[in-house]
C-alpha cells in the first residue's frame, strides 16, 4: 500500500513490516532514509519514521503488524536536552562513555540508536556494547555484543558485532560477576580500537535490593562518565540514589513505546538466535582438537582400572563415561542406565570426590558460543551430540574456519532457532 504523511508528522509501524520512501524527507531517531531503500521492521519491533518534509510511502504489512501517524516527535525533548549537554562535554574529554538504564521497554535501546546517530553527527567515532543478555541487538540472545558504527542506523540489530562475550543465559541474575567481567573486557577492547564514544546498554533488571546492587557494581567498575536513567515514574530512584561521584541524567520513557509481553520478547530472541544459525550445518570435533568451555567434560583423565572397578561395584553398573579431576568425578549413564541417589551418595563418600551426573543426550540443544585462537567470537551453534566412546562432538553452527574455543551455555534450541528451555545439568 501507499501511504502519504505530511512533515511534522511520525508514522510509527509496528512489524512485522517493511516500508520505502518513495518521495520526501524522513528520519529514524536522527538516521535519515534513502529514498528507494528498503527497510523491515522485525515482528515485536516499533520504528518511528520522523516526516521532514510530506513524504510517500510504500508499506508492506505482515501478520497482526500495524501503524499510525502521530503529531510531533515521540522523541521526548529532555532526551534531546540530556544528548546536547553529553556531547558538548565530550569536546573536553576522550575517551567518553555513557552507561543507559532502565527496566524492560523503558526505551534503552532507542535511546542508545538516537545518542549514537547523534554522536556520528558529530564526527565521533562511536562504538555500543549491548549488555541486555535477553534483548540482545547486538550480538546474539545469550552474549554481550560490541560494536563500532560506521554510519547512522535505524535498528542496532542490523549491525553486526566485532565481538562478543558469551555468557550462556538471557538473565544476569545468576551470572552477575560474568556480565560485569564480559562488559569490562568489551569496555577495554573498544577503548583499545580508538573509541572516542562509547555507549553501554544494561538489562531490564532493575527491582529488588538485589537488582539495585548490580547495577551499582556496574557503575563502579566500569566507570562511565555519565548514567542515563529512563523510567517512567520512580522506579530507578533505589539505583540512581546510590551512584557517587558519577554524573546522573534522568530522562523520561516515551510515550509511544510498545510493551511487550514475554511471548513477544521470546520471538525476538529466536529471530536473533535464527539469524546467527543461518546456513549451518552439521560438523564433528574430536575433543582433544578443541578447547572446551563451561563443562568439566575434557578437563580430566579416564580413571584408572582399580577406580572403575570400585565405581561399577558400588553403582553396579557399567558407566557410559567417566572422567575425574582432581577434585570431581563426572559420570555419563546411558538412557536406559537406573542408579539410586544412595549408590551416588555412597560413591561420592568412597572416592572423596564431588560427583557430576548427566545422561548420554541430555547435552543435545545446548547453546554454544563459537571462538578463535585468540578468544575473539566467531558465532554460534548447537550441540548435537557427543560420542563418548569416541570423544567426539557434533556441533550445527555456520561458522566453518577457525574454530578453536567452545564454550558450552544453559539454553536449548532447536535449528530453526526456538527455545526449547534451560538445562544447566551439562555445564561446569
Amino acid at each position: 500500500m501507499k501511504l502519504e504523511v505530511d512533515a511534522g508528522k511520525t508514522l510509527l509501524v509496528d512489524g512485522p513490516a517493511s516500508l520505502m520512501v518513495l518521495s520526501g524527507k524522513a528520519e529514524v531517531l536522527g538516521a535519515p532514509l534513502k529514498n528507494e531503500s528498503r527497510i523491515v521492521v522485525r515482528e515485536g519491533k516499533r520504528l518511528p519514521i520522523e516526516v521532514k518534509s510530506k513524504a510517500l510511502f510504500e508499506l508492506l504489512l505482515g501478520e497482526n503488524a500495524k501503524y499510525e501517524q502521530v503529531d510531533g516527535s515521540t522523541v521526548p525533548k529532555t532526551w534531546q536536552k540530556v544528548v546536547d549537554e553529553i556531547l558538548s562535554e565530550i569536546s573536553s574529554k576522550r575517551p567518553y562513555s555513557v552507561m543507559v538504564m532502565g527496566e524492560v521497554d523503558s526505551g534503552k535501546t532507542t535511546f542508545c540508536t538516537f545518542l549514537a546517530n547523534k554522536a556520528l553527527k558529530e564526527k565521533l567515532k562511536v562504538a555500543v556494547i549491548d549488555g541486555d543478555l535477553g534483548q540482545s541487538d547486538v550480538g546474539p540472545p545469550s552474549t554481550i555484543g560490541y560494536c563500532i558504527l560506521k554510519k547512522p542506523i535505524k535498528d542496532l540489530f542490523d549491525v553486526n558485532a566485532k565481538n562478543a562475550y558469551f555468557i550462556g543465559l538471557t538473565s544476569p541474575g545468576r551470572v552477575m560477576n560474568e556480565v560485569i567481567q564480559g562488559l569490562s573486557k568489551l569496555k577495554d577492547e573498544a577503548l583499545r580500537n580508538g573509541t572516542e564514544f562509547l555507549i553501554i546498554n544494561t538489562d531490564g533488571w532493575v527491582e529488588g535490593e538485589e537488582a539495585a546492587n548490580y547495577k551499582l557494581r556496574l557503575v563502579n567498575v566500569l566507570e562511565p562518565d555519565v548514567v542515563v536513567g529512563i523510567q517512567q515514574e520512580y522506579e530507578l530512584l533505589h539505583i540512581l540514589g546510590g551512584i557517587g561521584g558519577t554524573k546522573v541524567h534522568i530522562v523520561e520513557s516515551p510515550s509511544a513505546i510498545r510493551k511487550r509481553d514475554r511471548e513477544k520478547r521470546k520471538i525476538l530472541r529466536e529471530l536473533s538466535y535464527k539469524k546467527y544459525l543461518k546456513g549451518g550445518k552439521v560438523q564433528s570435533f574430536l575433543i582433544s582438537w578443541l578447547k572446551l568451555e563451561g563443562t568439566l567434560l575434557g578437563k580430566g583423565m579416564f580413571p584408572h582400572k582399580e577406580r572403575m572397578r570400585e565405581i561399577e561395584q558400588i553403582l553396579g553398573i557399567h558407566p557410559w563415561y567417566c572422567e575425574e579431576t582432581s577434585n570431581t568425578l563426572l559420570l555419563v549413564l546411558g538412557r536406559s542406565q537406573r542408579v539410586s541417589e544412595e549408590s551416588l551418595k555412597r560413591l561420592e563418600k568412597s572416592i572423596g570426590k564431588r560427583l557430576k551426573v548427566i545422561r548420554e543426550g541430555e547435552e543435545n540443544g545446548l547453546l554454544v558460543a563459537i571462538k578463535d585462537i585468540n578468544g575473539m567470537f566467531l558465532g554460534i551453534g548447537i550441540l548435537e551430540g557427543i560420542d563418548y566412546r569416541r570423544r567426539a562432538i557434533k556441533i550445527y553452527t555456520p561458522v566453518v574456519k577457525g574454530i578453536h574455543t567452545i564454550s558450552i551455555g544453559q539454553v536449548k534450541l532447536d535449528r530453526e532457532g526456538k527455545e526449547l528451555g534451560i538445562c544447566a545439568v551439562f555445564t561446569e
